[in-house]
C-alpha cells in the first residue's frame, strides 16, 4: 500500500486525512511520548493513536483519552517501529506550529514519536531505527529538514527534549548534508 513502509508493524489510526493538494512532506518532526508519563513499555501510546485510551486505567488517561491525534511512526525504547498513517496522509501529531513562517505543519511533515521523556536519555537502537527511517523517507519524499516539536510549537511543546541527541542522530545520517536542522540553525551551529 502506498506511504506505508515495509519491515514496520503496521497499526492503522483514523486520526489522519488527506494532505492539503496532495502535497509531499518535507519536514520530519521528531516528538517523544510516554504513557503513563515517564514509563515505557506499555500498550498506552498505541491505545492513544486508536482512540481505544482507557480513562480509568491511570489518572492521566482521564485528562486526554478523548483526544484524536496520532503521529505516522512510533519507535519503541526496543527499536521496534509501528506505524500508524501512511506517510502519504496527514496525521495529527503537530498540533498548533509554525516552521519557517508556516503554519499548519501536519500538512507538510511527517511525525515520528520516540518512546521517551524529558527526563532519560534515549536508547542507542532508538537513535539507529531513526536514522534508518529518516533515510529511507530522504529517499521518497522532497525532506529538507528535520525539527522538534518544541522547534515547531515552541512554548507549547518540550519534546523530544534536552535528553534527546541531536549530534549523535546527525551523525548517523553522515552529517546530514543538505538538511535544514533546527536544533543547529537558531544556534547559528551549523552556518
Amino acid at each position: 500500500m502506498a506511504g506505508w513502509l515495509d519491515g514496520c508493524r503496521c497499526v492503522a489510526s483514523p486520526n489522519f486525512d488527506p494532505r492539503p493538494g496532495g502535497e509531499p512532506p518535507s519536514l520530519i518532526i521528531i516528538h517523544a511520548i510516554s504513557l503513563p508519563p515517564d514509563e515505557f513499555g506499555g500498550p498506552g501510546v498505541e491505545q492513544l493513536f486508536t482512540n481505544r485510551l482507557d480513562p480509568t486505567e491511570h489518572p492521566y488517561y482521564a485528562t486526554i483519552h478523548a483526544l484524536r491525534v496520532s503521529a505516522h511512526f512510533f519507535i519503541r525504547r526496543n527499536g521496534e517501529v509501528v506505524q500508524f498513517v501512511s506517510t502519504d496522509d496527514r496525521a495529527w501529531h503537530a498540533g498548533v506550529s509554525c516552521w519557517e513562517g508556516r503554519e499548519r505543519c501536519n500538512d507538510f511533515s511527517i511525525g515520528i514519536e520516540l518512546e521517551g521523556c524529558d527526563t532519560q536519555p534515549f536508547e542507542e537502537v532508538q537513535y539507529r531505527q531513526l536514522a534508518g527511517l529518516v533515510t529511507a523517507l530522504r529517499s521518497r519524499y522532497p525532506i529538507d529538514a528535520i525539527a522538534g516539536h518544541s522547534d515547531v510549537a515552541p512554548g507549547r511543546k518540550t519534546d523530544p527534549g534536552p535528553c534527546f541527541d541531536w549530534e549523535r542522530l546527525r551523525a548517523l545520517l553522515d552529517g546530514g548534508v543538505g538538511m535544514k536542522w533546527a536544533c543547529f540553525d537558531k544556534d547559528q551551529r551549523n552556518q
